[in-house]
């Protein structure tokens, strides 16, 4: 995590930002991506520079090439190293008169990101502004992954706010649950097809680096690592150059991000090509019937986005392939045929593993829907027999607008350096969840309908229309309250009365 220094610092940038007139917190980001990535074509052309001088050798790979551009600027002025050090009118001027077109040209690094450049634009406002964020930039150290990542981290933490945008960021302690839940390999192929700023595959990526150490040692693993594991689709360009570069600064340096509209028919070369999905991706109603892949209409014929991801998730997996994706409740009751159909399918036709319903609060500030956790295996041959249900009543956040922590840092996520109290689990449920999801074959099978889990076999699910809200199989504990009769009741009650009126008349006695 990063330290408090370094957080006042971002916080201090961000409302020069904000005073300075840019208001759109993407906006923001968008252009710090942009100066770390300039920073980063830096050191890698320092890299080849040192390497060349090792091995004395001419250097093999010139990012910035000898000369200068057509404006008259030595490229070699557009180095991080050399803008840093100049005067912050003369660095205003060369990133944005020179710096920028030689980015969007730029063939690059060869890593994903540089294929997003082609509509990157300059906005800060004024050269004060920038001289900021380059120093506080350049003060990270950015051979750390960590750090690095924890300062992307942070950055993205303020989109919250960015609820007008329409670009919303799951809670990163529910990312992680979906992916421990999943338990990512080193053989799997991992996709988010509503990619937004990468969080579902940052996430899995690190989950691997500390449950796999040995997968960046091994050549093979660590080339599909870096290059083949890891994909991601969005149909925003600013959210692509976020997410890729929030990839590459978590240490994965050549994941497979672009642009793409995953409900058009673009998907279909890519049928049963990954081996985990993990995702929620955005639910906008309803979409033009006539735009959307027909093998997506042809499993359900909907114009419902939620629908369509569901059917788009099955298509993308491989058998035996799993996922583990946000939908909104609405996707577990309703009566349409359609809803009832791809509940249908998934119990029947595939593996339907969990249903986990999470508090509404969730994804305050800018939404307060009710939305569940499904967890499901592709088999294409049935398979369902028991689907666990868990009630999540608390994630350890408070569920109004604030969203502010009911604990301390280390009581918090999936995994609390000790066992929480039953106090503490009233106000983190998610560490229990990760319990019991290991139980669920087992003792969780002999949990009555009253308790915060447990099973419903699929018959009975079946029976109800493949109706998937928990509270349809949930059962309320049945707390017996002994109640007075009502005569003796009234009896007790003309008896106080005379109680009262003798109390009263020695009163008055009292008082002549």
């Amino acid at each position: 995590m990063l330290n408090s220094e370094l957080r006042g610092q971002v916080d201090k940038v961000w409302n020069e930002f904000w005073s300075g007139g840019m208001s759109n917190p993407l906006e923001i980001i968008e252009q710090i991506t942009y100066l770390l990535f300039l920073k980063r074509l830096d050191d890698l052309q320092t890299l080849e520079d040192n390497k060349s001088i090792r091995l004395k050798k001419p250097v093999e790979r010139k990012i910035f090439p000898a000369g200068k551009d057509n404006k008259n600027c030595s490229y070699e002025d557009m180095r991080w190293s050399k803008l840093k050090n100049m005067t912050p009118e003369k660095t205003f001027s060369i990133i944005s008169e020179n710096v920028f077109p030689f980015m969007r040209d730029l063939g690059g690094d060869g890593s994903t990101y540089s294929k997003h450049m082609e509509g990157a634009r300059f906005t800060i406002p004024v050269p004060k502004l920038l001289t900021k964020a380059i120093d506080l930039l350049d003060q990270i150290p950015m051979e750390d992954r960590d750090t690095k990542g924890d300062l992307y981290e942070y950055m993205l933490g303020k989109l919250q706010s960015a609820g007008q945008n329409g670009q919303f960021r799951t809670p990163r302690h529910i990312i992680r649950l979906m992916v421990e839940l999943t338990a990512p390999t080193s053989k799997d192929t991992i996709c988010d097809p509503a990619s937004g700023t990468c969080g579902f595959l940052v996430n899995a990526s690190e989950y691997l680096r500390d449950t796999y150490p040995e997968i960046l040692s091994n050549k093979k693993d660590r080339v599909h690592f870096h290059n083949t594991m890891f994909s991601g689709y969005d149909f925003d360009n600013t959210m692509l150059r976020i997410g890729s570069m929030n990839m590459l600064l978590h240490g994965v340096e050549n994941p497979d991000i672009n642009y793409r509209d995953s409900l058009s028919q673009d998907f279909a070369l890519e049928e049963e090509k990954y081996s985990l999905i993990l995702a929620n991706p955005p639910f906008k109603g309803s979409i033009d019937i006539d735009s959307t892949a027909k093998d997506l209409l042809s499993i359900v014929n909907t114009k419902s986005t939620e629908l369509l991801f569901l059917a788009l998730f099955l298509k993308l997996l491989k058998p035996g392939g799993r996922a583990a994706v946000i939908v909104p409740d609405g996707v577990l009751f309703k009566g349409n045929n359609a809803n009832k159909e791809i509940r249908r399918i998934l119990v029947e036709d595939q593996k339907l593993d969990a249903v986990i319903s999470l508090p509404p609060g969730v994804f305050r500030p800018y939404a307060g829907v009710s939305t569940a956790i499904l967890l499901f295996t592709k088999t294409n041959s049935g398979g369902t027999d028991n689907v666990w249900f868990y009630d999540m009543k608390a994630d350890g956040f408070s569920l109004d607008d604030n969203r502010r922590p009911l604990l301390v840092t280390d009581r918090l996520g999936t995994n609390p350096t000790t066992s929480l109290t039953n106090e503490e689990h009233n106000k983190n449920n998610l560490p229990d969840i990760l319990k019991r999801w290991g139980k669920r074959e087992s003792s969780e099978r002999k949990r009555a309908k009253t308790e915060q889990s447990f099973t419903v076999k699929r018959d009975k699910i079946a029976e109800s229309n493949y109706v998937l809200s928990l509270n349809v199989y949930k059962e309320e504990m049945d707390n017996h309250v002994e109640h007075i009769p009502p005569l003796q009741l009234i009896s007790e009650l003309k008896t106080l009365e005379d109680e009262i009126q003798t109390e009263l008349k020695k009163l008055e006695e009292i008082l002549k």
